[in-house]
C-alpha cells in the first residue's frame, strides 16, 4: 500500500474556500479504483493548513498521479496556496486502517 501524507498551506483569502476548490479532484480520486482511502482535515493549530491523508492500492498510486484530474488539480491548486505542500510518501506493509492494538474500547 502507499501511505501518503500532504500538508498544503492557503493563503488567506482561500482558506475557506479550500475545500470546495479541492472537492471536484477528492470525488474523482476516491473513485479511482486503487484508492483506500482519501481524507481532508484542519490543522488546529494552524486554520491555513490542511492536511491530506491518503491510501492507494500498490497498482493504484501510479494511475493516480498521471489521470486527468490529478493534472487538473496540479495546474488548479497553486492559485491558492502560501508556500509548496510538504509530503511524505511511502509505499507500506497493509492494506488499509487497522484497529490500534494500545487501545482497545469495547
Amino acid at each position: 500500500m502507499y501511505f501518503i501524507v500532504v500538508k498544503f498551506e492557503t493563503l488567506p483569502e482561500w482558506t475557506d474556500r479550500w475545500l470546495d476548490l479541492v472537492a471536484e479532484f477528492t470525488a474523482a480520486t476516491r473513485a479511482e479504483p486503487g484508492n483506500l482511502f482519501y481524507e481532508w482535515s484542519r490543522s488546529v493549530e494552524n486554520p491555513h493548513e490542511f492536511v491530506l491523508v491518503e491510501g492507494f492500492t500498490d497498482d493504484g498510486a501510479g494511475p493516480h498521479v498521471t489521470s486527468d484530474h490529478f493534472k487538473a488539480a496540479m495546474a488548479a491548486l497553486p492559485q491558492a496556496l502560501a508556500s509548496t505542500p510538504k509530503i511524505i510518501s511511502r509505499q507500506v506493509d497493509g492494506a488499509g486502517w487497522e484497529p490500534m492494538g494500545e487501545l482497545s474500547v469495547d
